[in-house]
């Protein structure tokens, strides 16, 4: 007998919920796990607010938020909301970071683009609450189920839906479910399968990250592990965090299935906003925080950032410029550089060095953000919507109408040059006096942030920023088609097995704007991710959009037969990352410097959290230490149980 057959032993006959529960070594009685199949269980406190407080500021108090991504949002309205005078700088045209919004052309129509579709999961509750003070919850609807599909037919789709019961529950009920239930590939005759169970059943902060956070999820699944679980669940799951398994820490990992299942009775489906996020979410609360008085900036590039005597004292920026006006260091590609030519940056961020290697030239499209190709004549072509730029950077036919901006080189090393804009005359700087100074942006930029602070910072705060990772890249390629298609999965699908995409989304049965498209038109919109691909594999846009072209026909045959109307593409190199090791040494949102705070997806956070809602939380967090300080009530924040039953 095979190892695959002799671990399916288990499960040949027809199972009963007790049996089942018996398995997996969670017969106990559900009193004492202290769930119930009747009552849905409660959101945790995870933190509260002493209601004896006041909860207004008597007294002129400023507070300058720099990025206005969810976490920035988050913490520029809740403070907006107390008194605060709240200054909010953003370094793109769009508010929004992530879910940001933007037009595109396609034909003669314009259309609101994203940074890729994002769900709104139940359990997303500060987020939530946030909808709901607003009065805009009603600007998402419920996408019902949520499939998981294998390419092949390897296994047959899993389909989760709404479930209000927390673990082990939520177990069975998938057990009894999923018609891979025989696959699964559990022997609880081998420790290391009941080792799996033991830790996704017994999360907790910081126990969990000091067993596991040194180990990435691929080391942990080597070797003897159900092999089913981890193709149907583990490895799907992982990659949505946006980090490939083998530069993933397992404790991230836990606390993401801990937040988005284990620890979460909420179920799997979730909702898609109605319109693009930017009109649905990010509009509202940027119309809140200027409703409040506060001021929100865009295009607004922080040049200086001035600390003394344990505190941030002012920051320098400049607005409405495309040229960097501080100096920056952009590491070398090396899957883009040759011996002729040496590329840096990586994503919709790549810059060549010209032939004299005095000056750069930005290979981002001014069109819409592609990074244009260099072509065997020397001059650059842009792989959406063909720009074509000469061997300058001179725009030579549209629909670009700017120049690819030249840089200076300041200095460089073996692996990395160090840029400025050309224009840099610090016309039109601005500084900001503030009593406080939050940090919103993503990694690079934060790390940006820090390379422009001069005085009194320690060396182990510049090291903690300096030592955040970034995910391997995140692409999202989107397609317009002038005919529909059959589709038996949830609108938002993830996929696996193919060698770049990871999920499609039908926009055409989602988003308003598409909707009233395809009924107009009959055509079809179709978006795939990748969501951590390598890119060794894919190292340049044209490779990426050909690929994505590729496996959409394979995944969708219907669509060979249609004309594909047009095709846009979103390549970053920003997401956070969550290697082996970085738990401990992660910035909080509370920093040593005195009114100096962090907030993003990417700081430690005390309760569990994932993608927009720790974000989002970590945003109210900052509001709560900074309201703490002012002798104010607390916002009160939740989360899903924040141990898992098996906690010791």
């Amino acid at each position: 007998m095979s190892q695959r057959q002799s671990s399916n032993v288990l499960f040949r006959s027809s199972i009963s919920r007790r049996r089942v529960l018996q398995l997996l070594g969670l017969g106990v009685a559900t009193s004492a796990l202290g769930y119930s199949r009747i009552v849905k269980p409660e959101p945790a406190i995870a933190q509260t607010s002493n209601l004896t407080l006041p909860s207004q500021l008597k007294e002129t108090k400023r507070v300058v938020v720099v990025g206005a991504g969810l976490a920035g949002l988050a913490c520029a309205y809740e403070l907006s909301q107390r008194g605060f005078q709240v200054t909010l700088l953003e370094k793109s045209p769009q508010l929004g970071g992530k879910i940001a919004s933007w037009q595109v052309q396609v034909g003669e129509e314009t259309f609101q683009m994203e940074h890729g579709f994002h769900g709104f999961f139940p359990q997303y509750y500060n987020l939530n609450r946030l909808l709901e003070e607003l009065k805009i919850e009603d600007n998402l609807h419920s996408l019902e189920f949520y499939s998981v599909v294998f390419r092949n037919g390897e296994y047959n789709p899993e389909v989760f839906r709404p479930n209000h019961s927390a673990f082990p529950w939520n177990v069975v009920d998938l057990a009894m479910s999923s018609s891979n239930l025989m696959r699964w590939g559990i022997n609880l005759t081998d420790p290391k399968h009941w080792e799996v169970f033991r830790e996704i059943g017994g999360f907790k902060i910081p126990d969990t990250f000091h067993r596991l956070d040194d180990i990435s999820v691929a080391e942990w699944v080597a070797g003897s592990f159900p092999q089913g679980l981890y193709d149907l669940y583990f490895l799907p799951f992982a990659k949505s965090s946006l980090n490939a398994p083998h530069q993933l820490s397992v404790g991230e990992l836990m606390q993401f299935f801990h937040f988005y299942f284990f620890g979460n009775p909420e179920g799997l489906a979730f909702n898609g906003t109605n319109d693009d996020m930017g009109t649905s979410i990010v509009t509202p609360i940027a119309q809140a925080i200027e409703n409040n008085g506060g001021t929100i900036i865009p295009e607004a590039e922080v040049t200086q950032v001035q600390s003394q005597q344990g505190k941030i004292t002012q920051l320098r920026y400049q607005q409405g410029t495309r040229q960097p006006q501080a100096p920056f260091w952009v590491e070398k590609n090396p899957h883009l550089s040759n011996e002729k030519i040496t590329y840096y940056g990586a994503g919709d961020a790549v810059y060549t060095a010209t032939e004299a290697g005095t000056e750069a030239i930005s290979l981002t499209c001014t069109h819409q953000g592609c990074t244009v190709q260099r072509q065997a004549n020397g001059q650059f072509l842009c792989p959406c919507h063909g720009s074509l730029f000469a061997a300058d950077g001179t725009v030579l036919s549209g629909p670009a109408q700017q120049n690819l901006p030249r840089l200076k080189v300041v200095q460089q090393d073996t692996n990395a040059v160090q840029l400025v804009g050309k224009d840099n005359d610090n016309a039109g700087e601005h500084n900001l006096a503030a009593d406080y100074f939050v940090f919103a942006t993503d990694v690079p930029g934060v790390q940006h942030l820090f390379s422009l602070t001069e005085g009194d910072i320690s060396q182990q705060q510049r090291n903690r920023i300096k030592e955040l990772a970034v995910a391997d890249p995140f692409a999202v390629a989107r397609f317009w088609f002038d005919q529909d298609f059959s589709w038996e999965h949830s609108y938002f699908a993830s996929l696996s097995g193919y060698p770049l995409t990871d999920s499609i989304c039908l926009y055409h049965r989602i988003q308003q704007e598409y909707i009233a498209w395809h009924e107009k038109t009959g055509g079809s919109v179709v978006e795939l991710h990748a969501y951590c691909y390598s890119e060794s594999d894919f190292p340049d846009q044209t490779t990426l959009l050909n690929h994505f072209e590729r496996e959409l026909y394979e995944i969708v045959p219907e669509l060979t037969t249609a004309t594909l109307l047009h095709r846009e593409l979103v390549n970053q190199k920003n997401f956070s990352g969550y290697p082996p090791g970085s738990y401990a040494n992660r910035p909080e949102t509370e920093t040593e410097i005195a009114n100096l705070f962090f907030a993003g997806d990417w700081v430690k956070m005390p309760f569990p959290c994932g993608l927009m809602e720790r974000a989002v939380s970590s945003g109210f967090l900052v509001a709560n230490a900074i309201l703490n300080k002012q002798g104010l009530q607390q916002r009160k924040l939740l989360s899903v149980k924040p141990e898992g039953i098996f906690t010791i």
